[in-house]
């Protein structure tokens, strides 16, 4: 088990770090990682690998990201979830057909600001950090793309919603934009990730990398033991010769290899692929 990629399940209330930690005394295993923090509050799909699979985290397929989100529609919170309710206002119920087409509103490109409270870095500092110290910072603004945002279910004041936005998006954000359409403020109560990509949760069953990653395939024409033993190589011994980044598989040894005008350079050099 020295190399795996999985996909593990995290509870809420547990901070991403914390529940490798778990993971790792589980496995008995002491190299590990996790692509795609969750916030503790939230819960679902995280993907893990061991040993030297931790390299591939930045060439899977990881986006677009589906979730279930619940928003409390009156809520006030700095971060944007029930961890610091300041204030409840009360309101009448929205009509259903309302709520429909504000979640539809929010589909397409958006670009809007990230929590305070979350991972960003400002001058080398984490946000949240920043925001526990009561410092005063600005976040720049990102942009996301939001392929799909429905309805679940409502029960005033609570709506309950699924999402699916590109890499690096913030549900947070979107909620509290939701609930400002609505005419009020909104945190929410819960979040769950449905998914990552083609990752989707099914009881830390073992992948093969290969199903997974987000990189076209190349061949590669001259010796085989020039990649193997991570030799220079030539673009003309590849068969595609285009600019781009591509994978290469020899006898269950892959390589990542990106061509460019400036020639050929190893990104991911001979990791086995062999159980």
């Amino acid at each position: 088990m020295d190399n795996r990629l999985f996909v593990a399940y995290k509870p809420s209330g547990m901070v991403s770090n914390h529940f490798l930690s778990r993971i790792k005394r589980r496995y008995t295993v002491k190299k590990a990682g996790f692509s795609g923090t969750l916030d503790p509050f939230a819960q679902g799909v995280l993907i893990i690998a061991f040993g030297q699979f931790t390299k591939l985290f930045r060439f899977l397929k990881k986006a677009p990201k589906t979730y279930r989100a619940t928003l409390w529609i009156g809520a006030s919170s700095p971060t944007l979830d029930i961890e610091k309710i300041e204030k409840v206002e009360q309101m009448m119920p929205f009509h259903p057909d309302s709520v429909t087409f504000v979640l539809k509103s929010m589909m397409g490109e958006m670009t809007y600001l990230p929590p305070k409270y979350s991972a960003k870095k400002v001058e080398g500092a984490r946000a949240y950090d920043l925001a526990r110290a009561d410092k005063d910072f600005e976040l720049k603004a990102i942009t996301s793309t939001i392929y799909d945002c429905h309805l679940i279910h409502y029960a005033h004041p609570f709506l309950t919603f699924e999402i699916t936005i590109s890499e690096g998006g913030y549900v947070r954000s979107i909620g509290a934009l939701i609930a400002q359409k609505l005419g009020f403020s909104g945190s929410l109560s819960a979040l769950e990730r449905l998914n990552e990509g083609d990752f989707t949760y099914e009881n830390e069953k073992e992948l093969n990398p290969l199903d997974y990653l987000d990189l076209p395939t190349n061949d590669y024409l001259g010796d085989s033991h020039d990649i193997l033993l991570g030799r220079k190589l030539s673009v003309e011994n590849f068969k595609k010769q285009e600019e781009g980044i591509y994978q290469i598989v020899i006898d269950e040894v892959l390589s990542v290899v990106e061509i460019s005008a400036n020639g050929v350079e190893y990104l991911l050099n001979s990791l086995s692929l062999k159980a």
